[in-house]
């Protein structure tokens, strides 16, 4: 691993006084509402998920899709043009998708009622559908980006992976520029569908393992589902007990104060880039405002995995240490993870 870069105090104080002025910023601005009906339908009827309607249900999705499609070009709406004519691409498919609003979609790279192991990539703050597949020059930071490039990954690593990975942005996602990331609202919130959904994927593949990979303020929503975990239903406990591992990287907090409060017999880990600007944010939690201790410190106690020298959107780019440790990680092969 390339050593650490070094900041010198006083641009340690001027990075981390930016990144609270971004944060005052965000408590500042008011984003106001149209007024106007939402022109996209809701989400169709799909049948549950089991590994004998999965085509069904992948059938009913896209049928959705082009819906979608046919609606936002009848409006004019360029930007779902282009992402819902992507999502139409032959072999991709969705286990649900919901075009309303900022939208939600989740798929699945890879064959998800034979895998061994599945990968669940939950992404953070700012992802929408329009920004589901597309970042320009990034496209392995977006949620279905990221998805392939772990499979990907997990090809080069082994001749037969046996793994599914899954982009699952089942949660409204907040604004970064917004008062709801200095919070666990929308987290909590997105944590009950995540669990929801993992129950879901023990029915379609009862004897698969499963990673959560959780970048940014997506961490803070696996955070919460790990603290709340099991509670709805015998079903719930049966799958979160399938979780081997939570890896977050990129993380700003998780609201719990150790990885010890996570985990039990899960593996916890941990990594930030040596450029990620997320080092810089206060990591506090104080009457509901703040998200907790810095994953990566010591004190919180997560296994810290190696993430070079990147960014916060570089976490999944082709040939970095970080998407080889998380597609490890993804595998379950703790000992190939190169150490932080």
């Amino acid at each position: 691993m390339p050593p650490r870069k070094t900041t010198s105090p006083r641009t340690r104080r001027l990075r981390r006084a930016l990144a609270c002025a971004a944060t005052i910023t965000g408590i500042l601005l008011t984003t106001a509402g149209t007024g106007h009906a939402d022109p996209y339908a809701a989400p169709v009827p799909v049948p549950s998920m089991a590994p004998s309607t999965l085509d069904a249900r992948y059938a009913a999705e896209r049928g959705a899709v082009e819906e979608a499609l046919r609606t936002a070009q009848r409006i004019g709406d360029r930007d779902r043009q282009r992402t819902l004519g992507a999502f139409l691409e032959p072999g991709r498919r969705f286990l649900y998708f919901d075009p309303r609003g900022r939208g939600r979609a989740i798929e699945v790279v890879g064959d998800l009622a034979r895998a061994r192991r599945v990968a669940v990539l939950v992404p953070g703050a700012d992802t929408t559908l329009t920004a589901f597949d597309e970042r320009p020059g990034k496209p392995w930071s977006t949620p279905g980006g990221g998805a392939r490039a772990v499979y990907a990954e997990a090809a080069s690593l082994s001749p037969d992976p046996r793994l599914a990975v899954v982009a699952w942005l089942g949660y409204a996602s907040p604004k970064t520029v917004s008062t709801d990331v200095l919070t666990d609202e929308r987290a909590t919130q997105g944590a009950v569908e995540l669990r929801q959904f993992l129950a879901g994927l023990h029915q379609a593949n009862r004897g698969a393992e499963v990673s959560l990979l959780c970048h940014s303020y997506g961490s803070v929503v696996c955070g919460r589902a790990a603290l709340g975990a099991g509670k709805e239903t015998e079903t719930g406990a049966a799958a979160w007990r399938e979780v081997t591992d939570i890896a977050l990287f990129g993380s700003p907090g998780t609201t719990a104060w150790s990885a010890a409060a996570l985990g039990g017999r899960t593996r916890v880990w941990a990594g930030r880039g040596a450029t990620d600007w997320m080092e810089d944010v206060p990591h506090v939690r104080f009457f509901g405002l703040g998200l907790g201790p810095d994953p990566v410190s010591h004190r919180f106690g997560a296994r810290v995995f190696a993430a070079g020298t990147g960014g916060h959107s570089d976490y999944l780019a082709p040939g970095s240490p970080s998407l080889r440790n998380l597609t490890n990680i993804a595998l379950g092969d703790s000992e190939a993870v190169t150490p932080g």
